[in-house]
């Protein structure tokens, strides 16, 4: 009975939300068009009166109809999202769930006991959804990091399903669409620029303009006959293994319900939200070490709950790397995962991108931050303390000779094209001793830069991390 009335409170309380959100939203839009209008009216009054008619540039005129125009397309997008219908069946999951296990979780292990087997699944469960994500849907499926055996690319492709993230197609259709415009507020599937709720679940629970997909950036996908199998049938595929498989191995158990309690609700709604913090907190919190040029980061706390995820900022650099977590020391199991099934063969053509052009990333960054560093002193109108100025004159003599060492590095990867051509066959393992041996020369000398780098921020009292 308590179950069956905990069942009925989401849809009480979905009904109710979706209720006063629309009252909001038309309010708010009416009220908005209204001040528009008002405002349109007046700057054109306004910009009509400020000069004489003899004096008008109709050149200028047309431009600035041409700006209106797409300005107009801009707000009809904007107004497009604040009447987006409700995605029903996704609404219901996402918020039922959550509240369901909410209380009846908390209810279930209070009044019943749950045996150590079943906490056993439960928690290779959470490696298998987890892992299957991260390994299958993100870097197998969406960027084409490696290739996978059947027998790996399939149990990768059960584990996504029992996740409940939507099809093959949905999800990586959708990612890719997030790389294309990572934080256009208009195209980005997922924006974090519309805020923390709408990138982390909102996006899902309407029919969004941005989260159409129309499925023409996965034609490697819609070829691949298991996949469309799995789009097709995905429903089923959903109950059959998250009512159906997990009923089965609870019976095996002596446990049905305190499976499907656990091993079903509670491990469903910790997957969906550890993987939704990616798109949410992953773009809002951390570091950014390797590009300031979208909102992504580094962020360790996220990657030990999103199997190696977390170092986001990296993989929005450098996405068909199938590392996140490029440092030896850095938390990402997906990525030994792969790497370690690959010494069986059941994983190959292993993507990387090498050292010398991430550490190069990361020097770059360096140099944005201490100008960023000389810029805030230099706006403060005052005049540069000793340290500052000396500073200054360290980063700019820094800045002189990496651009030396870029170009050297540019000219080495056209010799290496260039040598890769014309040598002969039973000569190229020499040419390429000795390139190695020139790139090692260029990676030093990075490093190095790195390091001058290192001792600049600290003449100045911060120590900040490098490559």
């Amino acid at each position: 009975m308590i179950a069956k009335k905990a069942l009925g409170f989401p849809l009480k309380g979905l009904r109710f939300a979706i209720k006063s959100g629309d009252t909001l939203v038309k309010a708010a839009s009416i009220q908005v068009t209204r001040f528009k209008t008002r405002f349109d009216e007046n700057k054109t009054k306004n910009s009509l009166n400020e000069q004489p008619v003899a004096k008008r540039n109709y050149a200028d005129t047309a431009d600035q109809i041409d700006a209106s125009n797409k300005e107009a397309s801009v707000d009809m997008r904007e107004f497009e999202f604040t009447k987006a219908p409700i995605n029903w069946i996704p609404a219901t999951i996402l918020v039922a769930t959550p509240i369901a296990a909410a209380i009846i979780t908390p209810w279930y292990l209070f009044t019943h006991d749950v045996s150590a087997p079943v906490w056993g699944v439960f928690g290779a469960f959470m490696v298998w959804t987890g892992i299957s994500i991260t390994a299958g849907y993100h870097r197998l499926l969406s960027h084409r990091a490696y290739k996978a055996h059947p027998v790996v690319k399939n149990f990768l492709l059960l584990g996504s399903t029992l996740a409940v993230q939507g099809s093959a197609f949905d999800w990586v259709s959708g990612h890719r669409t997030h790389h294309r415009h990572v934080d256009d507020r208009l195209d980005d599937p997922y924006s974090a620029k519309r805020g923390f709720w709408f990138s982390h679940m909102g996006w899902m629970l309407r029919n969004y303009p941005s989260g159409k997909f129309d499925y023409k950036n996965i034609p490697d996908l819609t070829k691949d006959k298991t996949l469309r199998i799995q789009h097709k049938y995905y429903g089923l595929w959903v109950v059959a293994l998250n009512v159906g498989m997990v009923a089965a191995i609870g019976w095996l158990l002596g446990d049905v319900w305190g499976t499907l309690v656990i091993v079903g609700l509670l491990r469903l709604v910790l997957t969906h939200h550890f993987t939704f913090f990616i798109n949410s907190l992953c773009h809002m919190f951390g570091t950014r070490p390797y590009t300031d040029t979208n909102s992504a980061r580094d962020n360790f706390f996220l990657a030990l709950v999103t199997w190696g995820e977390g170092y986001h900022n990296y993989h929005h650099f450098f996405q068909y790397d199938y590392r996140n977590g490029v440092k030896w020391w850095q938390y990402d199991p997906t990525k030994w995962l792969i790497a370690g099934l690959s010494k069986f063969g059941l994983t190959t053509e292993l993507r990387t991108v090498d050292d010398t052009t991430i550490k190069h990333a990361e020097v770059q960054m360096q140099f944005k931050k201490a100008q960023q560093q000389i810029d805030t002193a230099a706006v403060s109108g005052l005049d540069l303390p000793h340290a500052m100025k000396t500073f200054q004159d360290r980063i700019k003599f820094e800045y002189d000779a990496f651009t030396q060492t870029v170009e050297e590095w540019q000219a080495l990867k056209a010799k290496t094209i260039e040598l890769k051509k014309t040598e002969f066959a039973d000569r190229l393992h020499e040419v390429d001793d000795k390139l190695k041996h020139d790139y090692a020369k260029i990676e030093q000398k990075i490093l190095e830069h790195n390091s001058n780098l290192k001792t600049a921020f600290r003449s100045i009292g911060q120590n900040t991390k490098a490559a």
